[in-house]
């Protein structure tokens, strides 16, 4: 796994919010839901993203954008368009005077909007939980990112909407995938544009000693690394990968390799099968008393804490 793979594998759905959404002039919704990431793209017809603090998008047939929290917004077919529909927290959908209208909206499986038939075509896809591995690539993104479809290309959105009109079994395994490629895919020709200022880890991948560096520790971090020891596997001196090390990721090798193991701890938890001890043991420390310290230490909170907090998916 290269780096950049390593850091993307944090977006990973669990039960992840999908709609097709169908709208009809006038129509604009409020987003309140301050979903950790969500993902649009258009199939047909065109929309504007409207935040709060920042300059309106419009997004037209093929293209797409992501959100991410807490920025609030409106997504409408005019800017101007006041909104009727209010999206809050959990997705829970209500008209101005709180009152839900859910269900009503409703035109089969995952499919929402004002008008079954309507002229614009709109997929959401939600993270509603967002594991800490994913932190550094949320810390990296504006609140709201968009590619046109003249400098990206993707069958993935095609794949996305015919199967969020599907039921069966495990259809929601198989969005929660799809969105996962989707966001991928989007992330990665958002951090190649020629004017991206793409975050620091990305950028190492042109330095070959710190690449080799986070490639290593990325590839096994149940490893007993020391500095002297990372040295010897990218062939620089001890003082040599330090330094540059710094200058590049901006902070030292061992720092990294923490947080490293720390979010991949953070995700494991989240996995309710995952004692403290297994997710220890894989990540090499020595006792689960150790992983605790750690965690606590540069966390604040305890491994049992984290997942206690972890919000539970829907």
């Amino acid at each position: 796994m290269d780096p950049f793979a390593g850091l993307l594998d944090g977006p990973r759905a669990r039960g992840a919010f999908s709609l097709r959404t169908v709208m009809t002039p006038p129509w604009s919704l409020r987003i309140l839901a301050e979903s950790p990431i969500t993902v649009l793209a258009i199939v047909r017809g065109h929309a504007w993203v409207v935040p709060d603090d920042g300059q309106p998008v419009r997004l037209d047939a093929g293209d797409v954008a992501v959100t991410r929290a807490p920025a609030h917004y409106n997504v409408a077919d005019d800017p101007a368009t006041v909104p009727e529909i209010v999206i809050h927290p959990g997705q829970r959908c209500c008209n101005r005077d709180g009152e839900s209208i859910e269900a009503e909206l409703m035109h089969g499986a995952r499919t929402w909007g004002n008008d079954p038939n309507g002229s614009t075509l709109m997929l959401v896809g939600a993270y509603e939980s967002t594991s800490d591995i994913s932190d550094r690539l949320l810390r990296a993104l504006p609140p709201l990112l968009s590619l046109s479809n003249d400098t990206w290309n993707s069958p993935l959105i095609a794949l996305l909407c015919d199967e969020m009109a599907k039921e069966g079994p495990g259809q929601a395994a198989v969005l929660d995938r799809l969105i996962d490629l989707l966001l991928i895919a989007i992330l990665r020709a958002w951090f190649t544009r020629p004017d991206a200022h793409s975050p620091t880890w990305y950028r190492a991948q042109s330095d070959p000693v710190v690449s080799r560096a986070l490639q290593a520790m990325h590839d096994d971090p149940a490893c007993p690394w020391t500095l002297a020891k990372l040295s010897r596997e990218v062939g620089a001196s001890r003082a040599a990968l330090s330094r540059r090390f710094q200058d590049v990721v901006g902070e030292s090798p061992m720092k990294f390799l923490t947080s490293w193991r720390l979010a991949l701890a953070a995700d494991m938890l989240c996995d309710p099968e995952a004692s403290v001890g297994t997710v220890a043991h894989a990540l090499g420390y020595s006792t689960p008393f150790a992983l605790s310290t750690a965690f606590k230490r540069v966390r604040g909170i305890s491994p049992q804490e984290h997942r206690a907090r972890a919000r539970p998916v829907r």
